[in-house]
């Protein structure tokens, strides 16, 4: 009787991809010894970290022990949802405002930022809509796609929050080469979105602070590059080995500003130094891989498009944040996955890697 357990048990987890199980719980744990040294190792901001994390982690164990095929049933209300909730941010008095953007639902002592879960909800709209195109998209099926992904796409970006609508279109992207879209296609799309914001600059759409910071990276040596002048300053002084945890000026001294969010690889540069900066992003490329090749040997058109969407959706979060920490990338307040300080970030990454787990443990069925 014992035997039997033990074999029910092994084939119930053994169904699922293993290190997609415990890669994000270790990048969580890494990321909560990172919040605290951060924020001057004050004990709120890592318990809240450590609370955001939990959350993460029912919430996968959720997604991945239900059947991702119910998923499709959902996608419709989820896209309802997330429209309502990226209109209803931009209603005076509902929507909370930080720094010029307003992003956030302040519930209590709570931020939700549904631009974040809005990027899920049109992973599974844009999933559903090609998993009941087998045959592929015609004209008619792409331009309802591309209106679909355009309307929140725009919503986000008019809050502003350019780096969310940036990883949207990457997102889609990604999610229309899975659905096997042609590849001249896809270039006469990109060609199309780049036009499409350099006339909202031209036409002054876009504010000019929001373009100065924007495009700050250009120009290292600029005022308006303080943020991450800092940010390299102490990935530098990190060194090869780092200046061990709880240690290093930049971080300890709190001079680097929003290094809990959108700097938080500075914190691990300099403290862990060049060789655990590369090892964070051997793991954090590691959880985007196992999505990739989960989505590669699922048995549908379903299953496959929306792991091609939660990897591009955690491998560009992940290039874009540590690019603007090197400087090489705009500043776009993109957060670091499971690393960064802040719930909303993590429950959705954290319920992306459970859709990918429901996914490996039914491909084979």
């Amino acid at each position: 009787m014992v035997t039997a357990s033990i074999d029910r048990f092994q084939q119930r987890i053994l169904g699922y991809d293993l290190w997609l199980l415990v890669a994000p719980a270790m990048a969580s744990a890494i990321g909560i010894v990172m919040v605290y040294t951060a924020g001057q190792n004050s004990m709120h901001y890592a318990s809240r970290q450590l609370l955001f994390s939990v959350l993460g982690l029912v919430a996968m164990a959720i997604f991945a022990s239900v059947d991702y095929h119910r998923l499709e049933q959902a996608a419709t209300p989820a896209y309802v949802a997330l429209l309502a909730g990226l209109v209803l941010i931009m209603i005076p008095g509902v929507g909370s405002s930080q720094l010029g953007a307003t992003r956030w639902f302040a519930v209590g002592p709570l931020l939700i930022q549904p631009s974040e879960f809005a990027v899920l909800g049109i992973i599974l709209a844009i999933s559903t809509y090609c998993a009941r195109r087998p045959d592929g998209l015609t004209w008619r099926d792409l331009s309802r796609v591309l209106l679909m992904t355009g309307i929140p796409m725009g919503l986000i970006f008019i809050q502003p929050d350019f780096g969310t609508a940036a990883i949207v279109f990457v997102t889609l992207f990604v999610m229309l080469v899975g659905a096997g879209v042609p590849l001249r296609v896809l270039l006469g799309l990109a060609l199309a979105t780049v036009l499409a914001v350099v006339a909202a600059f031209q036409f002054h759409l876009v504010k000019s602070y929001q373009v100065a910071r924007i495009t700050a990276f250009l120009h290292p040596n600029s005022a308006d590059n303080y943020n991450t002048l800092h940010s390299m300053t102490a990935i530098g002084a990190g060194g090869l080995f780092g200046a061990g945890i709880g240690h290093g000026a930049e971080t300890t001294l709190g001079f680097v500003p929003s290094q809990l969010t959108d700097f938080i690889f500075s914190a691990i540069g300099e403290q862990l130094g060049f060789i655990g900066s590369v090892a964070m992003l051997v793991l954090l490329g590691s959880i985007a891989w196992r999505v990739l090749v989960i989505g590669l040997g699922a048995r549908d058109v379903f299953g496959r498009v929306l792991c091609s969407g939660i990897f591009a959706f955690m491998a560009f979060s992940t290039f874009e944040n540590v690019g603007m920490g090197l400087g090489i990338m705009p500043v776009a307040g993109i957060p670091l996955p499971f690393i960064s300080y802040g719930g909303s970030a993590m429950i959705c990454f954290y319920a992306a890697c459970g859709i990918a787990l429901s996914i490996s443990r039914r491909r084979g069925r």
